[in-house]
């Protein structure tokens, strides 16, 4: 196994013993193959959310590269429910919003903060945004997740903060000052919006996002119940090491896309 694995395995499970194997993101040969799954996993991207309760109204999008066009993105269609989506039913637009594929239209919005994110981005595969419950609420309070919980440490240090909300997004150049806000980071939180997770895979970055959302709702709860205990920096960056690297987060998805692929398997359709 690599070091990144051994760390990421050792850090859930414990030492694998010699002749074990431990699932690992799938590589590809073929790039009809590679977009055949790559759009699957967005469709079960948005049926978990649409699961979680992540929907509201026509907000929320998640985009993924194409492997053979990284200049070009896969999307949901405009005013669709997360929980009806199909592979086939994903658009294709390029960062000019311009429909290559697809006959329902993109959402402005989805085009001008997903296009800016994967502009800046390259490592960036996959991008995830909706109007979560708890993560607009704690977006509202205007300020960075702390180190609560061994959940949240995936985000200490490694999260953004655009506090500069314009309405909704309609502007190529709030779409670029939402990238700078990200940064380097996983994720960044939308002051008065939401939450944003980037990721090299689409089960990384939906994965950032639900643990992400979590984490805020366990801050929330946590700040209404009293004065919550800070874990010290030194655990807190130790523990990213272990839960928030790239391989965890596609890692810790797997469950989650074993339970939606099996209860939905109409998606990949």
């Amino acid at each position: 196994m690599t070091s990144m694995l051994s760390a990421t395995v050792s850090a859930a499970i414990g030492p694998v013993p010699e002749g074990f194997t431990v699932p690992q993101p799938p590589t590809f040969t073929n790039v009809d193959d590679e977009r055949v799954y790559r759009k699957e996993q967005l469709a079960a991207g948005f049926r978990l959310f649409g699961a979680f309760g992540f929907s509201e109204g026509v907000a929320g999008h998640i985009t993924v590269r194409d492997p053979e066009n990284p200049d070009w993105f896969w999307v949901n269609p405009f005013g669709m429910n997360f929980s009806r989506i199909k592979a086939s039913d994903l658009i294709l637009v390029d960062h000019e919003g311009t429909v290559l594929h697809g006959t329902r239209p993109v959402n402005r919005a989805a085009f001008v903060i997903h296009s800016q994110v994967h502009r800046a981005r390259p490592d960036a595969l996959a991008a995830a945004h909706s109007h979560s419950l708890h993560g607009k609420a704690f977006s509202s309070l205007g300020v960075l997740l702390d180190p609560l919980t061994q959940d949240a440490c995936a985000f200490f240090e490694d999260h953004g903060l655009y506090s500069d909300y314009r309405g909704v997004v309609g502007d190529v150049e709030e779409g670029q000052r939402i990238a700078r806000a990200l940064g380097s980071y996983k994720a960044v939180i939308l002051q008065n919006h939401g939450l944003l997770t980037v990721g090299g895979s689409v089960a990384e970055a939906v994965w950032w996002f639900t643990t992400m959302e979590r984490s805020c709702q366990a801050q929330l709860l946590a700040m209404a119940a009293g004065t919550p205990k800070l874990i010290d920096r030194e655990t807190a960056l130790l523990t990213r090491a272990q839960v928030g690297t790239p391989l965890a987060g596609w890692f810790q998805a797997q469950p989650l896309w074993d339970q939606i692929t099996s209860a939905h398997p109409d998606l990949v359709d």
